[in-house]
């Protein structure tokens, strides 16, 4: 499942009060380059997230599909990321 999985491994280590709300940019290599989201937000998270949607815009390119947004919702979370030359945009916010 991939996406999913980022979330079931440190759900029981990462409390939040109030979802995050921001965003983040990632290189093609799942480098950090900005974010908008708190810093109490583990990296390793960002990292997580980042690595599964680079492979999801990577699979499209590999089966001649052009994707350029992806959108995931889970429960309470909605995630958006654009692809940006190999790299990605990727923006969190509470789902309404």
């Amino acid at each position: 499942m991939g996406l999913l999985d980022i979330f079931s491994k440190s759900a029981g280590e990462v409390k939040f009060e109030n979802l995050p709300r921001g965003s983040f940019t990632v290189d093609p290599s799942g480098k950090l380059i900005a974010s908008t989201l708190p810093q109490a937000y583990p990296e390793e998270l960002l990292r997580g997230m980042a690595t599964a949607v680079l492979s999801a815009f990577q699979a499209a390119r590999e089966a001649g599909q052009q994707l350029r947004e992806l959108h995931v919702s889970f429960g309470s979370l909605k995630l958006t990321a654009r692809e940006q030359r190999g790299g990605a945009i990727i923006f969190l916010a509470p789902a309404s």
